[in-house]
């Protein structure tokens, strides 16, 4: 039986943890939220302590008790809207780390994927599960699952709801194979990455709705 971690936050989360708690093959060993959590999303640390799974605190790697010591490992980690940057050190501690991420890597690799992927008129979206690497979503791919969108119509709910319905399909559909597929690495010539720094671009695209958006501009333009 394989030791997993999980990392992140939110409904795909919890689904994946139920998941690993109903699995034969794995045992949930330890579940490390996003903290301070967001509100209004399903809470992981709940959860956890619902189902009398050990969590951190700190929802921090370098807190996991032991994960320090000489020879400690993990089999499996999962990633699923993990909010920190993974570091090597405890990418070498997993014998395999994967994300789920929403968006069609290697297009849209870093923060907002959903909101930037509706501020430049795409048509067609997805969801990547791709192994974790020091580098910033570019790990090479496990699987993939693509949905159309619509710009004029969606809201960034819409498509990030989507992503969580096709984010559970495409993580049930590839773990029975998990450890036989062969990830591919990805094509740098597509590659376009957002960082936080670019959070300003997105304009009505910067929240779950264009009035939401807008919104917040009028707030901020009144103080």
């Amino acid at each position: 039986m394989k030791h997993v971690i999980l990392l992140g936050k939110g409904a795909l989360a919890v689904k994946v943890a139920d998941w690993f708690l109903a699995s034969p093959d794995y045992q949930l060993v330890r579940v490390v939220p996003n903290m301070p959590e967001s509100p209004g999303f399903p809470s992981l640390r709940s959860w956890a302590i619902e189902h009398q799974i050990p969590w951190v605190e700190t929802g921090k790697t370098d807190d996991i008790p032991g994960i320090h010591e000489e020879g400690a490992s993990i089999d499996l980690a999962v990633s699923v809207t993990y909010d920190k940057i993974i570091k090597e050190w405890f990418i070498k501690k997993c014998h395999k780390i994967i994300n789920i991420h929403n968006g069609p890597l290697p297009q849209y690799r870093g923060v907002n994927p959903v909101n930037w992927a509706l501020k430049n008129g795409e048509r067609e979206h997805g969801v990547t599960m791709h192994d974790i690497t020091p580098g910033i979503d570019d790990g090479p791919i496990v699987s993939q699952i693509f949905f159309p969108v619509n710009p004029e119509v969606d809201e960034v709910v819409d498509v990030y709801e989507r992503c969580l319905h096709f984010g559970w399909k495409l993580f049930k559909e590839t773990m029975p194979t998990l450890w036989e597929t062969i990830p591919q690495a990805q094509d740098e010539s597509h590659a376009r990455y957002y960082s936080k720094k670019d959070f300003s671009g997105l304009g009505e695209r910067s929240f779950f709705t264009r009035q939401e958006s807008r919104a917040k501009q009028q707030e901020t333009n009144t103080h």
